[in-house]
């Protein structure tokens, strides 16, 4: 099969970084490969090479057998190669139209948009891919769905040779991954290749032809798809074997009234929610996006209000009027966010590191202690395995993994006795993953109150004690571990009740 771009000894440094190694690599004609590796393996700086935003220092790139050259994006995008990135580029304040055909409506000799014409090639091409969108709807009232898809759409509307996509299903619902794929697959029947750049290993044996594996910035090897493992993958991407993913399961807890979660409600949102937590258990809970899940996180630490009901810890009722009261009470929230609402991502580890407990380190005369709060960052960085070269290097310059891995350390940091954990893992790759589940093991071990909220069945399946299931607002049910299946998570999800279950956490277990 003739190949449509190949890339030939392609190299990349910055400074005290070797991020791509001599990579050599072809992509055939029609083909989806699938590119994966930890976070930190060169992936991203050999997409965003091969797409025109950085120049290599060395190698070449051809497209259809000719030699070419990327003086930038735009370049390459003319040339025939789009990406798509994980942060979106989108803006919310414009139309659907206006986003599609960016610097590219349809316009008269003296430049005014012809928005008859830019609205029916909007809905001729949206109908290519049976989507529900208006021409006219604004981006910012879309979910982070559709403004994924529409960000694919965006890419594709320049007539691509090679699409590549980053992540592209981190922030879909099952039922809009599938609608991806149905697409990509159309996608190769009209002529284009894509390369798919994913940490969900799942997903490359749903819909990639070959899969790409790197490591440490080099090109460890590409396989048919039909010849590998999920195991074999894991393998060439770590440089080890991860025999346990999720750690050792130890005894049933008993219940010891650690935290208590009463009625709470907030109107419109959620609605009478009651809990147990014990010490020492991981709590999951499961359900389809929009079911409320991360909002009673964040009303549980402060961070939105609520209409109605109780928290108890330790047998004493904790009011919450602000983050910080629960901060200071011993419970603390991780973000699903990262980037966008867990970190500051332009300034140091140091100040990230520090940025909860602030409030404990006050010196006297108002001065903050300089070498406590060293101490402090380097003591975090060091127990949760940060790779950095200095506490001064800016969050932005992290991998994912190590990013999440600071943003998990900035709140442990804080000493909490409860942590509520939404979706831990992310955009972190396979080995990463297992650090932060080993991590969540040790927090419970040590007698800390766990609650994961996750969309990742297999996690939660494989890290909780008990699942709580939600829909529309509402519990649905609780489920144990020895009746854990995914079948079981879904009915609920989908708001089917299931006859002779144990479902007392509809009746707010004590």
């Amino acid at each position: 099969m003739a190949d449509v771009l190949r890339a030939e000894s392609i190299s990349k440094s910055f400074p005290g970084v070797l991020a791509v190694d001599d990579v050599s690599f072809s992509l055939n004609q029609n083909e989806v490969l699938a590119l994966v590796g930890e976070n930190g393996a060169g992936k991203s700086t050999l997409s965003l090479i091969l797409s025109g935003v950085i120049k290599p220092d060395d190698g070449q790139i051809l497209l259809e057998g000719s030699p070419v050259f990327f003086s930038s994006s735009h370049a390459a995008i003319q040339s025939g190669i789009s990406m798509v990135f994980q942060e979106l580029s989108l803006v919310g304040g414009l139309s659907v139209a206006e986003n599609i055909f960016a610097n590219r409506q349809p316009s008269d000799q003296f430049g005014i948009i012809k928005w008859k014409d830019l609205n029916r090639q909007t809905e001729e091409f949206i109908s290519r891919f049976n989507l529900t969108l208006g021409s006219n709807a604004l981006v910012k009232n879309l979910s982070m769905g559709q403004q994924q898809i529409l960000e694919i759409l965006k890419a594709i509307s320049t007539n691509p040779k090679v699409l590549i996509l980053d992540e592209p299903t981190s922030s879909l619902t099952e039922s809009e991954t599938e609608y991806l794929f149905e697409n990509i697959r159309k996608l190769q029947k009209e002529g284009i290749s894509i390369i798919y750049i994913t940490h969900k290993l799942p997903e490359v044996f749903q819909i990639a032809d070959r899969v790409m594996v790197m490591r440490d910035g080099k090109h460890i090897g590409t396989r048919p798809i039909e010849e590998v493992s999920e195991e074999d993958l894991i393998s060439m991407m770590v440089g080890r074997q991860i025999q346990n993913m999720y750690g050792s399961i130890g005894e049933p807890h008993a219940e010891n009234g650690l935290f208590r979660v009463e009625n709470l409600t907030r109107k419109g949102v959620f609605e009478g929610i009651s809990f147990c937590l014990n010490r020492g258990e991981i709590l999951g809970f499961a359900g389809l996006v929009g079911a409320g899940r991360t909002e009673v996180g964040r009303a549980i630490f402060g961070i939105d209000p609520s209409d109605d009901g109780r928290i108890v810890l330790e047998g004493k009722e904790i009011r919450r009027t602000k983050p910080l009261d629960a901060i200071k009470n011993g419970i603390v929230y991780i973000t699903e966010d990262r980037k966008g609402q867990g970190l500051f991502l332009n300034t140091t580890i140091r100040e990230n590191m520090i940025a909860p407990s602030l409030w404990m380190m006050r010196a006297s005369g108002g001065f903050l202690p300089v070498k406590q709060i060293d101490d402090f960052s380097n003591d975090l960085v060091n127990r949760y395995d940060v790779v950095t070269t200095s506490i001064y290097k800016k969050i932005l310059n992290l991998s994912g993994g190590n990013q999440q891995k600071c943003l998990i350390a900035m709140w442990m940091g804080t000493n909490p006795k409860i942590i509520i954990f939404d979706e831990p893992t992310r955009g972190v790759d396979v080995g990463a993953r297992s650090e932060i589940y080993q991590k969540l093991r040790e927090f419970a071990e040590e007698g800390t109150g766990v609650i994961m909220i996750s969309s990742d069945l297999p996690e939660l399946i494989g890290m909780c004690d008990r699942i709580i299931v939600m829909h529309k607002g509402k519990i649905m049910g609780e489920i144990f571990r020895q009746d854990f299946s995914e079948e079981k998570i879904m009915a609920y999800a989908a708001g089917i009740e299931i006859k002779n279950s144990r479902n007392q956490a509809l009746r707010g277990r004590k």
